[in-house]
């Protein structure tokens, strides 16, 4: 156990607290759950720093910070879904395309091909970090801001949206760039 393992674990307790709170009504919880939110997404980037600076990084800590932020994130909008602040659908491509790269970054592994994180899918975090947060604030402001957030948090989402699937993509690419004929093979010799 390290300082940025333990900062990753924060994150983890710090889910069921935006949940409770995002599903709130009352104005003043909903922005206890923003302010929560952005405290668990900077510990994102915070354990990550420390743990190349110290010199801390571990297996664990590799394998438990991406479950940590896919948790975090679908967690969000599973409650912002509940709320009516995001389609299903929304959720759904977001949450699909974690479970998707995690999936093929597993079978990469196996076959000895490492398809690392890249800036691309950091970017993808950053925006589903700065849109699931202007959708919490959303449900929290006075009536008379209400339109120009709304049209702030589509902006927001559309992007992460995007850059969701983009980097999505991305993986996928890289992944046959890097693998080659290798992953058809073996899945041809998997499946007859």
């Amino acid at each position: 156990m390290n300082l940025p393992i333990a900062l990753t674990l924060v994150r983890i307790v710090l889910v069921p607290l935006i949940i409770v709170f995002v599903i709130s009504s009352d104005r003043l919880w909903v922005l206890i759950a923003a302010v929560i939110f952005v405290t668990a997404s900077l510990t994102d980037w915070l354990d990550g720093r420390m743990a190349r600076r110290r010199n801390q990084v571990t297996q664990f800590g590799t394998l438990l910070d991406p479950v940590a932020d896919k948790l975090l994130v679908a967690a969000a909008l599973v409650a912002l879904v509940q709320v009516e602040m995001i389609g299903a659908w929304v959720a759904m491509v977001i949450i699909g395309r974690e479970l998707a790269v995690t999936g093929l970054r597993g079978v990469a592994l196996s076959m000895g091909v490492v398809v690392p994180a890249s800036k691309f899918g950091k970017l993808k975090t950053v925006s589903q970090y700065i849109a699931i947060t202007i959708l919490i604030l959303e449900r929290g402001v006075p009536p008379e801001y209400v339109v120009p957030f709304h049209l702030l948090s589509e902006v927001a989402l559309w992007g992460a949206l995007a850059l969701t699937v983009a980097s999505g993509a991305d993986y996928f690419y890289r992944f046959f760039l890097k693998a080659g004929s290798r992953a058809i093979i073996k899945d041809q010799e998997r499946w007859p």
